[in-house]
């Protein structure tokens, strides 16, 4: 059989070709690739002498948080301290630090939870509806911000959407939190809040810990419903009336 193309067969064959994008020959003659030897290059083996770069330390933001927190010798180094604690996410959401209020170096010290839309604004702890209510609830005893308490957070941001803080945040900012209670020097805490107990008192379930004296940092300790909580279940203010008492009862004995 004829294998030659005539001359109309291969131009139309060439046309077809140039139209797919064929513009130069490679070559006169075929070549077999498969005989061709393996030129490959080959990878190059790392010399002895190459070392991997080092990967950086991973910081442990409690250990951070501890050093921080020690070397804090009154409450305005506390304040900034915390202030430049830059390992909680909490901080970027927040608008700022709600470090404390009240009176520093009173009898009682009260710890809530973590700031409000209303705390985050203002820059105090325990403002709003449920501040107001603190502030009557602590009246009726005969105590008061401006002489006779001092109140911080557990968290000094405010968690975004007030979702409860996370277990990992509450470790991070612990340190801060047993030196705050170590040099504001109260006689008495209480906490308000599960958040509060399970920081301080490492327990939850303040139905059942309310009104029941424990010990934590070397203090007496009473568990005591938010006000914010009361103002949900206003039931419920019989129950913090008689925690009230009692924490009068044991100031005056003191």
């Amino acid at each position: 059989m004829e294998s030659a193309l005539d001359y109309h067969t291969a131009r139309a064959l060439l046309d077809w070709q140039i139209e797919l994008g064929a513009t130069e020959a490679i070559g006169d003659v075929p070549v077999d690739r498969y005989a061709l030897p393996d030129t490959t290059p080959k990878a190059k083996k790392p010399s002895a002498a190459q070392v991997a770069p080092a990967k950086p330390a991973k910081v442990d933001p409690v250990t951070v948080a501890k050093s921080a927190a020690l070397a804090a010798g009154s409450l305005d180094q506390l304040r900034a301290a915390m202030d430049g604690f830059n390992h909680c996410e909490l901080k970027r959401g927040a608008r700022q630090l709600v470090f404390s209020d009240g009176t520093p170096g009173a009898r009682v010290m009260i710890i809530g939870e973590a700031p409000g839309r209303e705390e985050d604004r203002e820059g105090k702890p325990f403002v709003g509806r449920a501040g107001q209510l603190l502030d009557r609830m602590l009246a009726a005893i005969d105590l008061s911000r401006s002489d006779s308490v001092y109140i911080t957070n557990v968290l000094p941001w405010r968690p975004p959407q007030n979702r409860d803080p996370k277990p990992e945040e509450i470790g991070m900012m612990k340190p801060f939190l047993e030196r705050h209670v170590a040099l504001a020097k109260p006689e008495v805490l209480v906490v308000m809040g599960n958040i509060s107990c399970q920081a301080v008192l490492g327990k939850r379930g303040i139905t059942r810990l309310r009104g029941q004296w424990d010990q934590a940092l070397e203090l007496p300790v009473i568990p005591m419903f938010h006000p914010a909580y009361l103002l949900r279940q206003p039931q419920m203010k019989r129950q913090a009336w008689a925690d009230l008492l009692d924490l009068k009862a044991r100031l005056g004995g003191q």
